[in-house]
């Protein structure tokens, strides 16, 4: 009797074990990630590499509005998403020369990260902050004591910049970056004033930025008829806002 109760009492503690080990690696695979200011939803690699693109999040159920910010694509990737001081834009492709950009709340993401911030503190880019590699580094050396990520904006005038809208065909099967990229179409600006919001970070590679930089941007013309993901960017004059801390 005793060896047998013993075996009963090794099997429930090896039971409970395994399922506190299955608890932990549900709780470590938890694709919605919280920081003090910040909310990650999904991850860029799931839909790049495991074409998760249905919505992961529904904008309108995101109940703080006040200075919110967000950025990503629509869910099946057919348009471009921000967030910028509490206004919703969609921008989706009219042709390779023209789109549409939308205000509404009633969109989903497969992946977005986003956070609200009210009070900014103003930086002059020096002149010799002309390219997105540039402004990197110097966003990073500035902020060396900076919970991280945080988002950021820039309002002011590019001599030139290239964005990109997704427009993947219907029912079009991702299983890689290139496949995800199909009917992308890219639309260059020039000599426009605009406002970009971006989000930093040097943790969320293939999370919430591609996996060579820490930016994750998307621009608005002043006008807002031009908004999408931005690709390259020569700034002319341009003012840095980060969140106070």
């Amino acid at each position: 009797m005793n060896l047998i109760f013993k075996h009963i009492i090794f099997g429930l503690l090896t039971f409970g074990l395994i399922g506190c080990n299955s608890n932990e690696k549900k709780s470590q695979s938890s694709e919605s990630l919280n920081y003090p200011d910040i909310k990650i939803i999904g991850a860029m690699r799931n839909v790049m590499w495991k074409g998760e693109l249905s919505g992961k999040i529904d904008l309108d159920t995101i109940a703080n509005k006040t200075g919110l910010y967000g950025i990503g694509p629509e869910s099946h990737l057919i348009g471009e998403l921000l967030i910028n001081n509490g206004i919703s834009y969609v921008s989706k492709v009219n042709s390779d020369s023209t789109m549409n950009v939308i205000n509404t709340y009633k969109v989903s993401a497969p992946f977005f990260v986003y956070g609200n911030v009210t009070d900014w503190k103003e930086f002059e880019l020096p002149l010799n902050i002309k390219t997105i590699k540039h402004l990197e580094q110097f966003i990073f050396d500035l902020t060396a004591s900076f919970k991280k990520p945080f988002v950021f904006k820039l309002i002011g005038r590019t001599s030139k910049a290239i964005i990109h809208i997704q427009n993947l065909p219907e029912n079009t099967k991702v299983t890689s970056p290139k496949e995800a990229h199909q009917g992308q179409t890219n639309y260059e600006l020039t000599n426009e004033e605009v406002e970009i919001v971006g989000f930093f970070s040097t943790e969320h590679k293939g999370v919430f930025t591609h996996h060579d930089t820490f930016l994750h941007m998307h621009l608005i013309t002043k006008d807002e008829s031009k908004m999408g993901h931005l690709d390259e960017l020569e700034i002319e004059k341009m003012r840095l806002y980060l969140p106070k801390k």
